[in-house]
């Protein structure tokens, strides 16, 4: 009878002990992986997420910017980070790309994470020197780049990434010659192209907005369905007769692969409350990002899903794994 009561007394403290340890999360700073330069689209939607779900968490939620590799190099950090849940990281369409161009991945999207939630998506737009073209003379910009002697500078925010594809899927349903240059995100890019240094490059509203509404850039072309709010003279691509350029960029919330579910469902409830609340839907979705989240396995068949498309995409434009 003692042996039973001892065992039921600590089998008693175990659950709540486990209880306490699973109450105190987080007792210390998380860390947000953004892998990208700082000034770009995924930095301005890590930002406003991590300062949001630092005051529900109750604990600071610290963005992390780690650029370079096309994103690589921060997603591989995130990928081997301890799966306590005190790391967590954004991704993007870039990393479902990735495996397609990269013979050699350090990271498998699909496997070593764990889906949180879908954060958003938003067109890209083709930005150039404002004082070269007006918003929406995408005409004048192929015209020009025909005529050319040489190949059209298009920056891009490193090899595999969306701003890349999209230049190489402009030159070929065009017949637009170009040079691909890498940066190490979208804010390098776009300051070259105000400077003059390259022709052009593809990046969302939130990465050129400022420097939009400042004169120093002209939007030609967007390559989502639709017109933009407040770029009303600016075509889509189908409108400007571009084909297969019908296509978002996307974020989405990933945490190491084997994160305690209930950790990761916590994260999840705090990342959907920060996407709700009304200062960070007034904060993002005036730079055009559409603000969605999702259950976890909807991110996983998703993830899924866009890396087969892009895959496909990618061959088809022929081209090859480095």
């Amino acid at each position: 009878m003692m042996t039973r009561l001892l065992t039921v007394f600590l089998s008693a403290c175990a659950c709540l002990c486990g209880t306490a340890v699973h109450a105190a999360y987080p007792d210390k700073p998380v860390r947000l992986i953004v892998p990208w330069a700082p000034g770009g689209s995924t930095d301005a939607i890590a930002r406003a997420i991590a300062q949001r779900m630092s005051d529900t968490l109750g604990q600071s939620v610290v963005v992390d910017n780690r650029s370079g590799a096309s994103g690589r190099i921060g997603t591989e950090a995130a990928a081997k980070a301890l799966p306590d849940g005190y790391t967590f990281a954004i991704v993007e369409l870039p990393h479902a790309i990735a495996p397609a161009v990269f013979s050699k991945m350090p990271y498998d999207l699909l496997r070593d994470f764990t889906p949180i939630s879908m954060v958003g998506s938003s067109p890209l737009v083709l930005f150039v020197s404002g004082a070269q073209y007006k918003n929406g003379q995408i005409r004048d910009f192929l015209k020009n780049g025909r005529s050319s002697a040489a190949p059209f500078a298009l920056a891009h925010s490193g090899n595999g990434s969306i701003s890349h594809l999209s230049g190489e899927l402009l030159a070929a349903a065009t017949g637009l010659r170009i040079n691909p240059i890498p940066y190490r995100g979208s804010a390098p890019a776009l300051t070259d192209v105000v400077a003059g240094q390259v022709a052009g490059h593809f990046a969302t509203m939130a990465s050129g907005s400022a420097l939009l509404a400042g004169g120093k850039l002209s939007a030609l072309v967007v390559t989502g369905s639709a017109r933009l709010p407040g770029l009303s003279d600016v075509p889509t691509a189908r409108e400007a007769g571009i084909a297969g350029m019908q296509f978002n960029q996307w974020w989405a919330l990933v945490a190491p692969a084997t994160t305690p579910i209930e950790i990761v469902e916590r994260l999840r409830k705090e990342a959907l409350a920060a996407l709700a609340h009304p200062s960070t839907r007034e904060r993002l979705t005036t730079l055009g990002i559409n603000l969605k989240g999702s259950s976890r396995d909807e991110l996983r068949t998703f993830m899924r899903n866009e890396v087969e498309q892009w895959g496909e995409i990618v061959r088809k434009a022929g081209i090859r794994p480095e």
